[in-house]
């Protein structure tokens, strides 16, 4: 039996070196193909997957509402979840598997990865956003110096705002607040400290919702919540529905962290809506957490919408990459709206400050024939 589980772990060690991680995606050395879709990485290696998924620009009538997705996989995720006291828990802590170099403060030498209200005030800057967002985004092999335009174009990839004046002809260099060098500096850094914490980013991506879209959906559904529900679970699901290299490898299990969305408790039927051929079996169902599963029994996935959903670290940073786009998209509305009205105080878009912008950009949006539900969002 001894000499039998010595041949094991020097076989799980070649499958480990066979598959090596390159800027966290994984990559077949005799084909040299990269495999960013997180299901197929964690079925190479043998590892578990984390999912969170955060909004920004819920409550506003004006801009955009954002929702962020990050993907992790982790490498002892035998077990995805557990029910404890009513409560699932995910397989592993990545603040205290990051701590050498993850925070939850705002700091200029480790990366702050924690809710975005924490990181980001009014009138504050986008440093720490942007050295935990822009990070994260190389780490998987984005640009250190992006644009503007670039990263929306993979966060509205249908071109909705191309309809809006004031991000048609925007653009402006990334980042804006850190500088290219920082963020190299921080990717060499997260990199190094993922791969001796056996821990990897594998996806970050964004969904934006303009107003004209946010209002047809909100009609369609009958209430904000429920959009905000559609919008996250489609999120989910082209984070999940890539496809994978083998479909026979057993799809490895996954714990899926949600930010609740609102007041709603009950979230079973919006997941049987996105994934109507499962089975979504509810495990609890309450105002703190609300926990769900389905798949077979070795590639469960476990999908909890929880209140502090940023407490867990993917969800953290998926929060993160919604308000940076959000304040990217309400930069680019105020620069426009400024320079059609003198004297115009910019607004973040929320509810009291957005009837007093409106106000004084009303003259000028009738002369501009701008339609309000490009402008306001309805609910």
């Amino acid at each position: 039996q001894a000499e039998a589980a010595v041949e094991s772990e020097k076989t799980a060690a070649s499958a480990r070196s066979y598959y090596r991680i390159s800027d966290f995606a994984i990559v077949r050395p005799e084909v040299g193909a990269i495999l960013k879709n997180p299901r197929c990485a964690a079925i190479l290696l043998g590892m578990a997957i984390l999912i969170g998924i955060d909004e920004a620009g819920y409550g506003p009538n004006l801009g955009p509402l954002v929702v962020g997705a990050t993907a992790w996989w982790e490498e002892e995720g035998s077990e995805v979840g557990g029910q404890r006291s009513g409560e699932v828990t995910p397989p592993v802590d990545l603040y205290a598997r990051l701590a050498e170099i993850v925070t939850t403060a705002p700091s200029t030498n480790q990366i702050a990865i924690a809710d975005s209200k924490t990181l980001y005030k009014p009138g504050g800057g986008l440093r720490q956003l942007e050295r935990g967002v822009l990070t994260a985004r190389t780490a998987i092999g984005g640009d250190s110096e992006a644009h503007w335009q670039k990263l929306f174009d993979e966060a509205d990839p249908e071109g909705h705002r191309h309809e809006l004046p004031w991000y048609a002809d925007y653009n402006l260099p990334l980042p804006i607040d850190a500088s290219a060098d920082e963020i190299a500096g921080l990717q060499t850094c997260f990199c190094s400290g993922c791969e001796d914490a056996s821990v990897g980013l594998i996806d970050v991506r964004a969904r934006v919702v303009f107003p004209r879209e946010f209002n047809e959906l909100t009609d369609h559904y009958g209430t904000k919540g429920a959009t905000l529900s559609h919008i996250s679970i489609a999120l989910l699901k082209e984070v999940l529905e890539n496809p994978i290299p083998d479909p026979h490898s057993p799809a490895p299990p996954t714990h899926i962290t949600f930010d609740k969305h609102g007041g709603r408790n009950r979230y079973a039927a919006l997941l049987q809506h996105h994934f109507p051929g499962e089975r979504i079996e509810t495990l609890l169902e309450s105002r703190a957490a609300s926990h769900y599963q389905w798949g077979p029994a070795e590639s469960r996935i476990t999908a909890t919408f929880r209140t502090r959903g940023e407490e867990e670290l993917p969800t953290a940073l998926a929060s993160m990459v919604a308000k940076y786009h959000r304040e990217l998209a309400m930069r680019a509305f105020n620069a426009y709206w400024s320079e059609k009205v003198a004297d115009l105080r910019p607004t973040a878009g929320y509810p009291m400050d957005a009837k007093r912008f409106k106000d004084d950009i009303a003259s000028m949006q009738r002369k501009l024939c701008i339609d309000d539900r490009q402008l306001w969002r309805n609910r």
